[in-house]
This record gives C-alpha cells, sequence and structure tokens, in this order.
C-alpha cells in the first residue's frame, strides 16, 4: 500500500469507530485487516498508528484544529489524522499533500481550508501552555475531579501521559505447564526479546511487536496474555489447591486461567459471567492451558437463583466488576471519549449490586476479591467502604496480610504499593491501572450457611 492509501485506510477506520458508538476500535480495526488481507505487517502497521495516534490525542488534536482553524469547520476523522500527522508523526507537510492526491485508494486533494490547516500546524508541537488539562493530557473535561481525587499534587500530569503511552505485551506463565525461567527460555529460543515483571513473579514482559498467536510457547499454553496488574489481582485470591472457587463476572477467562492454574488443577472453579458469548471464548483457552477443574455457568443477572442455591459454599468469590476501564486507557483510548457521567453513575450502581450479591457465596472463612480496571475512587475504595459498612459480617483484609497468603510469608507487597488495598497505576507501577480489596467473611457468620441438603 502507498502513503496515501494507508492514510485513507486509517480514515475510513476512524470515521467507522466514531459511528460505532459502541464498538472497540481493536475489533474495528481487527475486522478491516481480515477483510482486507492485501495489507501487509507493515501496512497494518502504519494504519494503526495513525488511528491511535488520533485516539490518544483527539482532545489535543481538536484545540489545535479550533485554534488555527479558528472554528470554520467541526473536526472530523480527516482533519484530525492530517493534525496527527504534523503534530504526533511529524510528517512534512509536503508528505501530505503528495498523499493526497485523489488518486485510487487515496484520499482526496486538500481543499483550501485544509491546505491552509496544514500550513498552520507545521513545526508546531503537540503540547502548548494555554491548553487546560483536559486538553493537554487528552481525557474528557468532565472526569477532571474525579482524577484530581485520586491524583493529587504533581502525579495527574505523569499518569495521563502515562495511560497515553503504548502498553507493553504481558504474558502470565502457566504454571501447570512450566516456570518462569521455562517460558522465558522457550520465547527466547522463538526468538522473543523479554523481561521478568518487576512486581508479579509469574510475569513475562514483550516490548515489541510480535505475532504471538504463531509461537509454539503461545500455541502450546505455556503462556498467556495478561497485564501484570490483573496478575496480581489474581494471586490476591490465594486460590489453592482443593478449594472451591468462583470466578463471578468471568468474561472471556483470563482470571479464570489464573485462578485454576494456582490451584494445579485440583478443586472446583466456577467461571460465570451473564454472557454466553464471553464465556464461550474461554473454552479454547481452557483447552490449551490444559486446565480440567473449570466448569462455566451462564447466569441471567448478579441475582440469579443459583447464587442463592449456592450461598456460603465457597472458599473464594473473585469479582472483577464491570466498570469503566479507566485504567485500561494504554490499550483502549476510544474508551475514554465514549465514557459519560451516566455510564459512572449506573456502573457504579452495578457494582455495589454485584458485590452485594456474589459475596452471599463465600462460606464463613472464606474471601471475596474485588477487582475493578477503574482509577477512580467511586468505583474503588468507596464501593469497598460502603460494602463494609452494610455487610458488618465481612472484615477487610489488610493487603500485606492478602500478599504473605498468597505469595508466602516472607513477601511483602512493594514499596510502590502502600495503604491496606491494591491501587496500581500506569506511572508508578508500569501496569494498567488496577485496584483490588480483600474481603473475609468472619468464621463466626452462622448466617453464611447453605441451605439443608442443597446438591451441586
Amino acid at each position: 500500500m502507498t502513503p496515501g492509501a494507508r492514510i485513507q485506510a486509517a480514515i475510513e477506520l476512524l470515521t467507522e469507530i466514531e459511528a460505532s458508538r459502541g464498538a472497540a476500535a481493536d475489533d474495528v480495526v481487527g475486522n478491516y485487516f481480515r477483510r482486507h488481507r492485501f495489507a501487509g505487517a507493515k501496512d497494518r502497521g502504519a494504519i494503526s498508528q495513525h488511528i491511535y495516534a488520533v485516539l490518544r490525542h483527539r482532545a489535543s488534536l481538536d484545540w489545535w484544529i479550533e485554534r488555527v482553524g479558528q472554528g470554520r469547520v467541526a473536526p472530523d476523522a480527516r482533519h484530525r489524522l492530517f493534525a496527527a500527522l504534523l503534530l504526533v508523526e511529524e510528517w512534512a507537510p509536503e508528505e501530505i499533500d503528495k498523499a493526497c492526491d485523489g488518486d485510487r485508494f487515496r484520499p482526496a486533494p486538500l481543499s483550501p481550508y485544509e491546505a491552509q490547516l496544514v500550513e498552520r500546524l507545521a513545526k508546531r508541537t503537540i503540547d502548548h501552555p494555554e491548553m487546560p488539562a483536559p486538553v493537554r493530557y487528552n481525557f474528557p473535561d468532565w472526569l477532571e475531579p474525579y482524577l484530581r481525587e485520586v491524583f493529587d499534587g504533581g502525579a495527574l500530569g505523569p499518569e495521563m501521559d502515562a495511560l497515553n503511552g503504548n502498553a507493553p505485551l504481558d504474558l502470565r506463565v502457566n504454571v501447570l505447564k512450566t516456570d518462569r525461567d521455562g517460558a522465558r527460555r522457550a520465547l527466547q529460543q522463538e526468538g522473543v526479546r523479554l523481561e521478568p515483571t518487576p512486581l508479579s513473579p509469574l510475569g513475562l514482559r514483550v516490548r515489541e511487536r510480535i505475532p504471538l498467536a504463531t509461537l509454539d510457547t503461545f500455541r502450546n499454553g505455556l503462556v498467556e496474555v495478561q497485564d501484570e496488574g490483573s496478575q496480581l489481582a489474581a494471586l490476591l485470591a490465594g486460590a489453592q489447591p482443593g478449594m472451591r472457587v468462583v470466578d463471578f463476572c468471568a468474561g472471556a477467562g483470563g482470571k479464570t486461567l489464573a485462578l485454576a492454574a494456582g490451584m494445579a488443577n485440583r478443586g472446583h472453579v466456577v467461571a460465570c459471567d451473564v454472557s454466553e458469548r464471553r464465556l464461550e471464548r474461554s473454552a479454547q483457552r481452557l483447552r490449551r492451558a490444559g486446565i480440567s477443574n473449570v466448569q462455566r455457568r451462564v447466569l441471567s443477572g448478579e441475582r440469579d437463583k443459583w447464587v442463592k442455591r449456592h450461598a456460603g459454599t465457597f472458599d473464594r468469590v473473585f469479582v472483577d466488576a464491570p466498570c469503566t476501564g479507566t485504567g485500561t486507557w494504554r490499550r483502549n483510548p476510544d474508551a475514554k471519549w465514549r465514557l459519560t457521567p451516566t455510564d459512572l453513575e449506573e456502573l457504579t450502581a452495578l457494582q455495589a449490586s454485584i458485590l452485594d450479591s456474589a459475596s452471599r457465596l463465600a462460606k464463613p472463612g472464606g474471601r471475596v476479591v474485588y477487582v475493578t480496571c477503574s482509577l477512580l475512587r467511586e468505583e474503588d475504595e468507596a464501593q469497598v467502604e460502603r460494602f463494609l459498612t452494610t455487610h458488618p459480617q465481612f472484615r477487610l483484609v489488610p493487603l500485606r496480610d492478602a500478599w504473605r497468603d498468597a505469595l508466602g510469608e516472607d513477601a511483602e507487597p512493594p514499596s510502590s504499593v502502600d495503604g491496606d488495598m491494591l491501587r496500581l497505576t500506569p506511572a508508578r507501577h508500569g501496569t494498567d491501572g488496577f485496584f483490588a480489596a480483600v474481603l473475609e467473611r468472619r468464621p463466626d457468620d452462622v448466617t453464611a450457611s447453605p441451605p439443608c441438603g442443597e446438591a451441586e
């Protein structure tokens, strides 16, 4: 593909992403590449680079377009991409003009307005001292008070800059088949350059694009894709062989895999979700990993009758609650622009309902692990505080104790992690934004007794 054809493809895809109002950018782009098999690896890389330059910096690009264009035309995919080529990818104006010659598969020539826009943006930088924080750091302006509550002082800028960067590829070693050294050697033999993750004892980090699906190490189930923060959240559950564990919002099964592997295929894991399609996606992953102790269960909702029937029967209840996903913007920058205040209000209500219902499954002395990939206190600490206020039969297990229980008596949380709940951020820890709290049902709580004679 020519540079112009790549630009045209990116413009079309950005328009489709904007119009979809719900489909993730990764899905839209992936579907395009499946329909256009002629696009080689370099073409796919260049097109993706153009798209994500716009998605990551959309607020700054719109600010510049408004400033130099004097508000004459509302920014669209074409204008944003031209601005991104100049301000992010550092193209020269003549390169854009040459690529937009109107030939087949290439963009139409620049209009007089666009030519003026390109000329005025040339040799400028993406940042400007007059930009307000939401524009400079590229997040929806309504989220500013929520983010400042979490990142006080000078932390907001570095954290938002980190969220606008590229995420590495983190892999979790499948301990059913190998250890970290064994997986590392296997990947290195296949030409992959990697390093151990600093926080998770099961993680390997890859900082380059690799054809993971074609590698024997992956196809044989020695490793799975999982962010280091997600690995730590699963480890904190302390799921041991022989336990009964439920992954209440299992989705496609990433954390189910981690929980089951930690149990050495001994015991029973129930992977629940309201979406049968998401649960079906986990089947292949479970087979590849060699996991045989997982049962999949579709629920009608968080208060499905199955929960009542199995109340008080599980050692561990893992609740990876639906959330705003603000901690995953490195991977899903398009998601931030779809998020609304109504979404936050509805999600916090749903999280509270899910946690209330799922907690019934924990037996006396059992633990509930509440997890989100959100940075917002409303979805994290505030949810735990509300739950403990209304559920006196539970107590918060301090992070230090949960860490030692899961990783060994001598294990200590890293010095960069403080407090009684786990909060990870991209700038401080190099992970996605992640939150986890471990809640334990008091051993003497008689309200958790399962119904008499209840069968599995």
